[in-house]
């Protein structure tokens, strides 16, 4: 299992002798390397693959060979802190459906998509963290003021991502007669909601934040600013990993040195969002 052998690596790095993480043929088909011109190396053999969103603006996004968001800065912090420079990433796109095939077929190392911690979800994988505390919130039409909680959406149009738990939400314990469209991506659930296909989109504060801020989408789209859950993103990982704990010693170092929210200003505060600051900085919880 690539996690064990990620294990492994990380204990030769600790002991100064250099372990092996080969990078395997089995990658997806939509991979790439670290981007941004950066070659260094960081000390560990081998690359480590992380999956990602290639299409949350601020979060985790694909500009041809160059992968931005916040997401992306939390990864590329905690795999420098593993051993592994910003040259060593693979980094593999992740839809919300197929995370956890992923992780459990061994397709990926770990996963910094957006990812909340759930009951559910850790029935068949592991989770590092919280690195981040959002909000589900809603993402309208600018002229539209007749939406200002999950309770208006009874009768109406709702799009969410295929794999994500927002919009089942809605309708199990807001508004039963939401009627629901789901989408691959989010860019895909905005172009419904500008073409007045759907009413409105759902997913957390913070994504919808980076979508309504896309220059394409200034002056027809608005988040409603009224948050009604708490989505502990977590850090992904095989069930049967050695390696959570020092996930969660790295996130606690980024959180401590500065460097949280650096890219937190660097990637979401031109979007004018404000996250939950009893919340944030998350503590991270103990790996079960």
């Amino acid at each position: 299992m690539r996690a064990r052998r990620l294990a492994l690596a990380l204990t030769a790095v600790a002991a100064l002798t250099l372990g092996a993480c080969s990078g395997g043929d089995d990658a997806p088909a939509e991979t790439g390397g670290a981007g941004g011109g950066e070659t260094s190396g960081g000390g560990a053999d081998g690359t480590i693959r992380i999956g990602i969103k290639f299409d949350q603006p601020g979060l985790g996004f694909q500009d041809g060979s160059d992968y931005t968001g916040f997401d992306v800065d939390v990864a590329k912090y905690v795999a420098g802190e593993l051993g592994y420079g910003p040259d060593q990433i693979e980094w593999v796109q992740a839809p919300s459906a197929q995370r956890e095939t992923m992780l459990q077929n061994g397709q990926v190392d770990m996963i910094f998509a957006t990812y909340s911690i759930t009951d559910k979800r850790k029935e068949v994988v592991a989770f590092a963290g919280p690195y981040f505390v959002a909000g589900q919130d809603l993402l309208v039409a600018e002229d539209d003021d007749s939406i200002s909680g999950p309770e208006d959406l009874e009768g109406k149009n709702l799009c969410s991502v295929t794999g994500s738990t927002s919009a089942q939400r809605i309708k199990d314990e807001y508004a039963a007669g939401t009627n629901l469209l789901e989408q691959p991506g989010y860019g895909e659930c905005v172009t419904a909601l500008v073409a007045g296909t759907v009413d409105a989109v759902t997913t957390d504060d913070i994504i919808l934040a980076g979508l309504a801020a896309l220059p394409a989408n200034e002056g027809k789209v608005k988040v409603v600013g009224n948050p009604f859950s708490e989505e502990n993103y977590g850090v992904g990982l095989p069930k049967d990993n050695d390696v959570c704990q020092d996930v969660n010693t790295a996130i606690e170092k980024m959180i401590s040195d500065g460097a949280w929210q650096k890219a937190l200003d660097d990637n979401v505060g031109a979007s004018g969002y404000t996250p939950n600051e009893s919340l944030n900085p998350p503590k991270v919880d103990t790996c079960a």
